[in-house]
């Protein structure tokens, strides 16, 4: 088999169709949640404690120079992208907490009892006949 045919069966597998897609919507929703943390949540939680942006919380290691400029931690981002992958991480379990109940109220439905045999159907027959010439 060339490399060409193995190339292109693995390609139009479900699995890969489904994981390209997963990581495109994944990658649109973790934006969509960036945005929410940044523009939404945080704005309130600065001005409770005080007015402060954490995207500009930094620690300054060797002030600017004429030809070079300031080194910086940059603290502030890494509790941005904290609260970020915290919020990403619930709505995502809410996500798949939600998928395996709504599985879970599938499985629990009672499912239809099975159509008889051509045997029982026969046997049925057999017994109501019975029951007639009594």
């Amino acid at each position: 088999m060339s490399i060409l045919q193995e190339f292109k069966e693995f390609a139009v597998k479900g699995n890969a169709i489904d994981m390209a897609v997963g990581i495109i919507v994944g990658a649109s929703f973790g934006k969509i949640i960036s945005s929410l943390v940044a523009d939404v949540v945080m704005p309130p939680i600065g001005v409770l404690i005080g007015g402060v942006d954490f995207t500009k919380l930094a620690i300054t290691i060797k002030e600017a120079t004429e030809g070079t400029p300031a080194v910086t931690l940059n603290y502030g981002n890494f509790i941005q992208t904290m609260v970020d992958f915290t919020l990403i991480a619930f709505a995502i379990f809410m996500a798949v907490k939600l998928i395996n109940s709504l599985k879970k109220k599938q499985e629990e439905a009672p499912a239809a009892p099975p159509e008889p045999s051509k045997e029982e159907l026969l046997l049925t027959e057999i017994r109501d006949l019975l029951k007639d010439k009594k």
